[in-house]
């Protein structure tokens, strides 16, 4: 086998822009929904009581990939990160190795930019104001994906008061409190998802809501009283309800097939998006293989046109 290109999450980082991430992110939410993607379902496998371990495939526009990653919320306590592992990169017709990568960056700009394109296509005309409820890793990529797109400015909520002010200084935004950051245009929500920050009292009409934080059973981040007021779309219904956001409300009765449209259904004009401006939209990510994948081939094209440096391996 040829030596193989490795990519750390110092090239990942360099090599896609925020704003790139968001239009890559859009076009694979669209290539999915028209059937020209392939995302066989999401394997989990539980580490009580610390976390779990997920197994995500895809194939699209010539790569198939694999990625290996973990979610150990309570890592940060210990002084280690939440995401991490490692993503392959291979040649869908030869079989080919092609690159090893950084997934915890990846799935960094994978996170932000589907809050952007959700804000986009969901959002209300005119819609500026963000509030981001929980400023770690990936809540501080969905904030910079934001202000690339030009949301802003910014109020950051966290229950540590050090990284709300430190994101709120990088972006020119301010740090407040998780009220008012509920009372803004588009509202990011990325914590554990062991409380509720999204509650019914708070909810304005025309608000868009993207929640990221549930990505597994058991995770909340919205009261269930506010969840039957929106108008709810997710990135892929089984995962969605097998153990994101919507989760809850369908185990409840509130919520069902019905209701919910997938976001690249709307990119693709097959369904509608939101339905007036005095609704609440909400979007309910979950993260998908198919975003991974839309990332991972543009930054193995900028390793191949030169643009940031790998380290090789022979396998």
């Amino acid at each position: 086998m040829s030596d193989v290109p490795v990519l750390d999450a110092g090239a990942v980082l360099a090599a896609v822009s925020p704003l790139e991430a968001i239009e890559r992110t859009a076009v694979a939410f669209e290539r999915h929904a028209r059937g020209e993607w392939a995302m066989p379902a999401k394997v989990y496998l539980d580490s009580p009581p610390n976390g779990d371990f997920r197994a995500m495939p895809a194939r699209g526009d010539g790569f198939a990939l694999l990625k290996w990653v973990t979610s150990f919320p309570h890592n940060s306590q210990r002084g280690l990160p939440v995401v991490a592992g490692a993503l392959l990169l291979s040649d869908a017709e030869t079989g080919e190795l092609k690159a090893i990568m950084d997934c915890a960056s990846i799935t960094s700009l994978r996170t932000g930019a589907a809050a952007a394109v959700s804000a986009r296509v969901l959002g209300k005309a005119g819609a500026r104001s963000v509030g981001v409820i929980g400023c770690g890793v990936n809540g501080a990529w969905a904030a910079r994906c934001l202000a690339a797109a030009g949301y802003g400015p910014g109020l950051c909520a966290d229950l540590r008061c050090e990284p709300a002010e430190r994101l709120a200084s990088e972006l020119g935004w301010r740090a407040g409190g998780r009220a008012e950051a509920a009372l803004q245009d588009v509202v990011v929500t990325m914590t554990p998802g062991e409380t509720p920050v999204i509650v019914a009292a708070e909810l304005r009409p025309g608000q868009h809501l993207a929640v990221l934080g549930a990505d597994a059973p058991g995770k909340s981040e919205v009261e269930l009283e506010a969840l039957g007021r929106c108008h709810l779309f997710c990135d892929e219904w089984e995962q969605a309800a097998g153990g994101g956001e919507l989760a809850g409300g369908i185990s409840a009765g509130l919520v069902s097939r019905d209701q919910v449209a997938e976001l690249g259904d709307v990119i693709a004009g097959s369904v509608n998006g939101r339905g007036s401006d005095e609704e609440v939209t909400l979007f309910d990510s979950t993260g998908l293989a198919i975003q991974d994948l839309a990332i991972a081939v543009a930054v193995h094209e900028a390793w191949r046109q030169g643009r940031v440096h790998a380290h090789s391996v022979a396998l």
